[in-house]
């Protein structure tokens, strides 16, 4: 493909369709991003091929001759397009969002066409200096303390993933530790002595916590522990549950060396106490404090949300992602330390064949040392150009936007307390609900909790819509959710995903892609209340 071919076959990639898009009917020829953003609420959410499908419509082995690019992008629609689902719908409310916006794609774009491994400051200079500048600024807009700032000691780095980011500065946490612990020791002695300690060493999480916890603990060959967390305090980490696991700890002779705290759970979206897990810890300066604000962090570019950083600068790291919620396609994961020497001097190993002046002189930042592969992309471009196009007004309004949205949907659950229980208060757009059985005894609040304010909810939650937690109840609650849960899904016309919290079975509702409105948020509550309706009525 030379240039002038690359040239048409864009403009058609980008800004050329046959078809005006319809959920039913035959499929078109071919597809444009636009008219595939433009047009995405009309297609079914979620894809409902059978697993193996797409083997079925490929040919066994790539073509002998090369093909003209109007027969590839017809196969877009045709082959591709029935096993995606299409997480850009204002009618997708499942999981968390996953942003897509043009000046993202255009960042994409001249990424693409600038591509270089980019693991020190000489492949490029501008990707490793805008990378710095653009989080710099991001630290500044989430009301990041100073230490986090690359003027300091500290600094940020684009990962691919809040469980990159995890397993990253898990592994850093560990080699602080061990470096410590074997302080004053060398040669064989110092090598003793760490694997003495790395046996007993253990990563902390809580009950709440996302699995990539567990899962970075894997991968740093460490053990894994959960602090326990109850309905009662809203599902937080909290100071007391985290004491009595740290004395857990001792008692079983382990040594907790790092901790994920977290700003927006996956499950409820609620927030951990982080003043009380700063007093807990604060005689611990070697265990290392992670804050997982992979989705709600995006909130904190709002004024009403910079009381949830008072505390960071006692903490580590911190890390947010802005491809959930904060209009930049994946992947964008901003990660803060507080000290970039803990991460260089862990992951740093520079051969003989990456060696260069610039590197040696100490006057430039090489992000391979800041991370696990090597290589890195041109990721920060797709950030300026978001933060230039919509500026710091426009990434405000688009969180406070989704946060109304979400006031709105907790409103009309709210409304029909014949129909819906809360378990935990809406936060950051989410709200978690259950489905109430029909019961002829009078209803009996199983439980206070969820009940307080954790300083960053929308709204509280009603002592008369907490779900009933008594065994019979709570079976057949858990029963008449699911399914009606598993029947939205199947039809199609919404997605939606499912949890279990505290052995409650909710249906989790969250609306925050740049397409969404009002009328898609009443649309999905409608449904739910018809699909609950018409499973009780089956019941009777």
């Amino acid at each position: 493909m030379n240039s002038e071919e690359f040239r048409r076959a864009a403009h058609s990639a980008v800004d050329e369709s046959m078809f005006p898009i319809h959920r039913e009917g035959p499929h078109v020829n071919k597809l444009s991003v636009i008219d595939y953003y433009d047009n995405i609420q009309e297609r079914r959410v979620v894809s409902n091929v059978t697993p193996g499908y797409l083997r079925k419509l490929l040919p066994s082995s790539p073509p002998e001759e090369g093909e003209e690019w109007a027969d590839i992008q017809k196969d877009i629609e045709s082959k591709i397009m029935p096993g995606l689902t299409h997480w850009q719908s204002p009618n997708f409310m499942a999981w968390y969002p996953a942003s897509m916006t043009y000046p993202s794609m255009l960042g994409e774009l001249y990424s693409a066409a600038f591509t270089a491994p980019a693991f020190n400051w000489l492949c490029s200079p501008a990707v490793t200096e805008l990378e710095t500048i653009v989080l710099d600024w991001m630290a500044r807009l989430l009301n990041l303390p100073n230490c986090y700032l690359s003027e300091g000691e500290g600094g940020g780095v684009i990962q691919g993933s809040a469980s990159e980011a995890v397993v990253t500065v898990m592994v850093a946490a560990r080699e602080r530790y061990l470096n410590h612990a074997c302080e004053g020791l060398e040669g064989e002695e110092r090598e003793q002595r760490k694997a003495e300690v790395r046996g007993r060493l253990v990563a902390l999480g809580s009950t709440q916590s996302h699995s990539c916890t567990a899962k970075g603990a894997l991968i740093a060959g460490v053990r894994h522990k959960s602090v326990k967390c109850r309905l009662e305090d809203d599902l937080s980490m909290t100071g007391t549950g985290l004491q009595a696991t740290l004395d857990e700890c001792e008692k079983e002779g382990l040594e907790p060396f790092y901790i994920t705290t977290t700003l927006g759970t996956t499950a409820t979206c609620t927030t951990d106490k982080f003043g009380e897990i700063k007093v807990a810890l604060k005689n611990r300066p070697y265990l290392w404090i992670h804050v997982d604000a992979a989705y709600a962090g995006a909130a904190l570019v709002c004024e009403e949300y910079h009381h949830l950083t008072e505390h960071f600068d006692a903490f580590d790291s911190f890390n947010m992602n802005m491809h959930k919620w904060l209009l930049t396609n994946f992947d964008a994961s901003c990660l803060f330390v507080k000290c970039r020497r803990n991460l260089t001097s862990a992951l740093s190993i520079t051969p003989s064949y990456l060696r260069n002046d610039f590197s040696e002189s100490g006057l430039v930042t090489d992000y391979r040392d800041w991370q696990i592969p090597l290589g890195r992309r041109f990721r920060s471009l797709k950030i300026w150009f978001v933060l230039r196009t919509y500026g710091v007004s426009g990434l405000k309004a688009h969180i406070r936007k989704h946060v109304k949205l979400g006031e709105l949907f907790y409103s009309l659950v709210l409304s029909r307390p014949d129909l819906f229980r809360v378990p935990t208060p809406p936060a950051f757009a989410l709200t978690v609900l259950t489905v109430v059985p029909k019961s002829k005894k009078p209803f009996v609040n199983g439980s206070s909790g969820g009940a307080s304010d954790t300083g960053v909810n929308e709204g509280l939650v009603r002592e008369d819509i907490m779900p009933d937690t008594s065994s019979t109840q709570l079976a057949a609650a858990n029963e008449l959710t699911k399914k009606v849960y598993e029947l939205i899904n199947s039809r199609g016309e919404i997605f939606l995903t499912s949890g279990i919290v505290e052995g409650i079975y909710a249906i989790r509702v969250v609306s925050a892609n740049p397409k969404a409105e009002e009328k898609y948020v009443r649309k999905a509550f409608d449904i739910l209340v018809t699909t609950a309706e018409e499973c009780l009525a089956e019941d009777r």
